[in-house]
């Protein structure tokens, strides 16, 4: 999958935000990106269809930063989250997001049919997100129908989502919070580390409580350029996939629409700036950030924007600057 560069921008398209000249928009071209559904994926989406039987409840966990964002249609049309089994919506990494916004997230989800909304912190499994996940899910099972598991006394939940949205860690927490247990399932910040489809993992005694834990599945088709640069943002997918000063100039555009400047002592740069390679290049210089390349001079050393641009993004991803909720949310009460 390649997402098409940025175009650079024009005298005409400049404005002044938050006392810096800088892009209107980040011009992006209007074409339907490339599929990225790899066969992993397909497979592992139909491994959790043939597991539904066996499934009382299923847990969608989702990025709180990209709420709009990749959210996969096939999970609802092949899982029937709404309608097959309970579900609920776990949206992690809350810490990153400014929860004034929660509100506004949870009408968007209601005006979707759906209602069973959690935001959480995967980190902390003390946290009063984790704390209530068995209890909602507990009761959400207690008010359904059980088909063909009526019988059973123990509890099988199927937690789902796309890469990197914090499954493994949700599980992990859970663990470490009812069970007092250590890691059960890798845990990483690049998408795709969970390749083993629907392994059992018990989180819960009294009653018994078992996850399967799945691979992320991405959505089959990013719809616009624009979509895939957030979701790259979020490290939902790989960065070498879409390429790392390709979405570190997404960044640094969304933080100087915000007038969120701190990059700038970050970075170590002198002052706020709407150029991507200027930007990377000084970072790089001020930090000894230096790699050899060969040129008709021989070998040369130049600043190494690549890492320059790893390092910015970890700053984003870690909350360095902030939280900052990357999608629009539609407000169903002004439509």
């Amino acid at each position: 999958m390649a997402i098409t560069k940025a175009r650079l921008p024009n005298v005409a398209s400049l404005v002044t935000r938050h006392g810096l000249l800088m892009r209107e928009a980040f011009n992006v071209a209007h074409t339907d990106m490339a599929h990225w559904f790899p066969g992993h994926m397909a497979r592992g989406l139909n491994k959790m269809q043939t597991k539904l039987k066996s499934v009382d409840c299923v847990i969608e966990v989702h990025d709180a930063r990209i709420p709009v964002s990749g959210r996969n249609p096939q999970f609802e049309k092949r899982l029937g989250l709404t309608t097959l089994k309970p579900h609920l919506l776990v949206l992690n990494k809350m810490d990153l997001i400014d929860m004034r916004n929660k509100n506004k997230i949870m009408r968007y989800y209601a005006d979707q049919g759906i209602n069973n909304i959690l935001f959480t912190n995967c980190k902390k499994p003390d946290s009063k997100g984790i704390k209530s996940i068995i209890p909602i899910v507990s009761e959400l099972i207690r008010k359904s129908e059980r088909f063909n598991r009526s019988e059973e006394a123990s509890y099988q939940l199927m937690v789902i989502g796309i890469p990197n949205v914090g499954k493994s860690s949700l599980i992990n927490a859970l663990r470490a919070k009812h069970l007092r247990r250590g890691k059960a399932t890798l845990v990483g910040g690049i998408p795709g580390i969970t390749q083993s489809v629907l392994e059992r993992i018990k989180v819960y005694e009294n009653p018994a409580v078992y996850l399967l834990d799945t691979p992320g599945v991405m959505v089959p088709k990013i719809k616009s350029v624009e979509m895939g640069l957030k979701l790259a943002l979020a490290a939902t997918i790989k960065d070498h996939l879409v390429g790392e000063i390709d979405i570190a100039d997404y960044l640094l555009y969304k933080l100087n629409y915000a007038g969120r400047h701190s990059y700038v002592d970050y970075l170590k740069v002198d002052e706020p700036t709407d150029n991507i390679q200027q930007l990377l290049k000084l970072s790089a210089v001020r930090h000894s950030w230096i790699k050899k390349i060969r040129d008709h001079r021989g070998m040369t050393e130049v600043p190494d924007t690549l890492l320059s641009a790893g390092r910015f993004l970890k700053g984003f991803r870690t909350g360095a600057f902030g939280t900052m909720l990357l999608d629009d949310i539609p407000d169903p009460l002004q439509k």
